[in-house]
């Protein structure tokens, strides 16, 4: 699936009424595999978080801030995807929403900066067979010159295109959103950090994880969100929507007023509890 394509018109359903995108790291997975690998085998967590801070306020881009991260981190690639493979939790309630979405013909696709064989050897080991239903679109893995991947530090990030993100998410979503009202589905999005940024105005409804900077952004930049903790939540929002008990545009109301009385668990610009 290329990012200029409409392929999820087609598969794993046909003309599908919703399509859900969402991010994988942080957002279907409890932890963020590429933060975890940073804090724990790469340059830290200090560091990691300075280069997000400078992300969000426009001091550096995200692709060259990720690439640093990436470039801290010395292990063999198969070593460091035994390792994720070992540690990565998903969040309890992903696979009852996704059961509900195939049942529902919902394709869901994910949209990551992360790395297509991290995120595959994860997804097979915490989803299962029906993993290979979900759609990826993201970045890749690729050996340095004049070395392997399973060499120290013979790896790096490929990223997926010319951007400033290094995967420009919205330009995943962007051709369904254009589509003629006829054809268009409803899109969903969940994402929880600075790699959404681009997305978030793509969408009909966000899903912004409760306590990560993806919701300093939106209040920031005054982009509709709905807060959300675990999948559970997303399941319950989306069901209504489906059902059609709610609109997208209630979902959204109800998520800024969340984040006004306080309940989305990030500080606004005044240092005041959000």
């Amino acid at each position: 699936m290329s990012a200029a394509d409409l392929s999820t018109l087609e598969w794993p359903f046909k003309d599908p009424k919703y399509i859900f995108f969402t991010d994988f790291d942080g957002t279907i997975t409890l932890q963020d595999s590429n933060d975890f690998m940073t804090d724990t085998i790469g340059f830290g967590t200090e560091e990691r978080e300075q280069g997000n801070r400078d992300v969000l306020e426009g001091k550096d881009t995200f692709r060259d801030a990720f690439r640093k991260m990436m470039d801290s981190i010395k292990k063999p690639f198969p070593e460091c995807v035994d390792y994720l493979v070992k540690n990565i939790k998903l969040d309890p309630h992903f696979n009852e929403y996704y059961q509900w979405a195939l049942q529902n013909n919902i394709p869901t696709v994910i949209v990551s900066s992360g790395m297509q064989p991290i995120i595959r050897a994860i997804l097979r080991n915490l989803v299962g067979p029906d993993a290979d239903k979900l759609a990826i679109v993201c970045n890749e893995v690729e050996a340095r010159p004049g070395k392997k991947l399973e060499e120290e530090g013979g790896w790096q990030i490929k990223y997926h295109d010319d951007s400033g993100f290094g995967h420009d998410k919205s330009l995943t979503l962007r051709p369904y959103a254009q589509l003629p009202a006829d054809k268009r589905p409803t899109l969903f999005y969940a994402g929880d950090g600075v790699s959404d940024l681009s997305a978030a105005r793509e969408t009909d409804l966000l899903f912004a994880k409760k306590g990560r900077d993806l919701i300093k952004y939106c209040a920031r930049e005054e982009v509709p969100f709905t807060v959300f903790e675990d999948w559970s939540s997303i399941l319950a929002t989306v069901k209504d929507i489906v059902a059609e008990k709610k609109t997208v545009h209630d979902a959204a109301h109800e998520g800024y007023e969340t984040f006004k009385k306080g309940d989305a668990g990030v500080k606004a610009a005044n240092g005041a509890a959000q």
